[in-house]
């Protein structure tokens, strides 16, 4: 009877502890022992480093040593929960990386921008096609893969969140900030695409980021630069921008990064959506029920920074109900704006904790309870593999579209009634595409500096 009065015991400790994370995405396999080690360090902790946990600072590895000193003392002193690594280079990311976490009494939380690979961020790196010509590919198992080579660089570099994939829909031509960064303009499509994207790259022990929330697609302005505007109703975001974000929580998308977007219907006052408890709290996490990380976007952009005094932004974000406050302006200033909020009861422990646990939760997951530093032998080799440039010849062939057939031109038959003229178009020099048309018929290449002269020169030929 022991035996399984222990094993009754131990299903019941476990849904126990299912039932109080709901869907996590950051819950481990190891949920119990997850918990413990969650509960051991936040017990232990004071109020600076429980709030020092909500930052992720930016940090560059082709920095100053002014600047990098700087880092050490944020990291020393404020106890930061992360950092977000931009321009450098990988080798030496690595070893600053290892450098900054050896200083961290607990082990840092690292992200990275590298929606199409770490090329985004970092020279001498692998760069897979943008977003919009994996949006023509069809077949989803190579979107999947490509998810999965980048996770396995992010792995490998000791990055822990890629803040991909962008599930944006591209539905406004004039957009100056999305663009290529976008899937496409079908929000089927763009699901499909981001939701495969996340699983393969979480199936290699990085976590995903959708953003950026509740939809950046349909706007003709840039949040870094100002604060664009969404002017449509909650239906019609409900059932396109949104539309993605419920698909991807169904499947266990760790985290979500908000915009800094005007959204009238949602948020009445005016205040951006990245410190809007309408939008944060009442939506994402209630309406929604996503329980993963909430990062802002960037606190240093416009689209935010331009509303609120420096340390208040921050204040003003943690109350919309994120968890990471994003290149905060001044972290010093922002946690202390915190924690008077915390001794005035502004700020509850219930809300604190709730937000420190999950980055904890992350923290486990991706294995810093157990952290080891980056193995520099090999790092470039590992970052550019053979089956790297395999994958990316499948993507490139298998993305080539027609757009248009008029008349059935496409394939050209009859080569022997044809005569075929190629005119180059765009800032490429072309020569690829027309040595590889050179191998089946004569081709010329023709050329004119104005549009009637081109059009006389095509005269001669039944085939452009």
């Amino acid at each position: 009877m022991r035996p399984a009065f222990y094993s009754l015991i131990f299903l019941f400790i476990t849904l126990s502890v299912a039932s109080q994370t709901g869907d996590n995405p950051l819950l481990s396999k190891d949920a119990l022992a997850q918990k413990k080690w969650v509960d051991s360090v936040y017990n232990s902790m004071t109020l600076v480093e429980k709030v020092g946990q909500l930052y992720m600072v930016q940090v560059m590895s082709n920095q100053d040593q002014a600047t990098k000193e700087k880092i050490i003392e944020t990291i020393q002193e404020n106890h930061i929960g992360g950092l977000i690594y931009s321009l450098g280079g990988p080798v030496r990311q690595a070893k600053l990386d290892n450098e900054l976490q050896s200083l961290s009494k607990l082990p840092l939380l690292i992200g990275m921008d590298a929606e199409w690979g770490l090329s985004m961020r970092l020279d001498s790196t692998y760069a897979f096609p943008w977003n919009m010509t994996l949006g023509a590919i069809k077949d989803n198992k190579l979107i999947e893969q490509t998810g999965r080579q980048i996770g396995e660089h992010c792995k490998r570099l000791g990055v822990h969140f890629n803040f991909a994939p962008v599930v944006d829909i591209n539905t406004n031509p004039l957009n100056p900030i999305i663009g290529n960064r976008s899937f496409g303009e079908d929000r089927d499509n763009v699901t499909d695409k981001a939701l495969a994207f996340m699983k393969g790259m979480q199936s290699a022990g990085v976590l995903a980021n959708a953003k950026h929330f509740p939809g950046h697609g349909d706007t003709d302005q840039d949040s870094h630069k100002t604060l664009p505007t969404i002017s449509f109703n909650e239906k019609r975001i409900d059932s396109i921008e949104l539309y993605p974000y419920k698909k991807l929580f169904k499947q266990g998308l760790s985290s979500v990064m908000v915009a800094h977007l005007k959204v009238p219907s949602l948020e009445p006052s005016g205040y951006p959506s990245s410190l809007s408890k309408p939008i944060v709290t009442d939506l994402l996490k209630e309406s929604l029920g996503f329980n993963g990380l909430i990062f802002t976007d960037a606190l240093t952009m416009k689209g935010a920074a331009d509303f609120k005094e420096i340390g208040a932004i921050d204040l003003a974000a943690f109350k919309a109900g994120n968890d990471v406050m994003l290149m905060s302006d001044n972290v010093t200033i922002g946690m202390s704006k915190i924690i008077d909020a915390y001794y005035t009861g502004e700020i509850s422990e219930e809300r604190l904790e709730l937000s420190v646990k999950k980055i904890l939760q992350a923290k486990y997951k991706v294995g810093l309870n157990n952290y080891k530093p980056i193995e520099v032998d090999n790092l470039l080799q590992d970052l550019n593999r053979l089956k790297d440039d395999v994958l990316y010849e499948d993507l490139i062939e298998s993305a080539i579209t027609i757009v248009k057939n008029n008349n059935s031109l496409l394939p050209i038959r009859q080569l022997e009634t044809k005569t075929i003229a190629y005119v180059q178009m765009g800032d490429d020099d072309g020569s690829v595409f027309l040595d590889e048309l050179k191998k089946y018929t004569k081709v010329h290449h023709i050329q004119a500096d104005m549009l009637d002269e081109l059009m006389a020169k095509l005269q001669d030929y039944n085939t452009v």
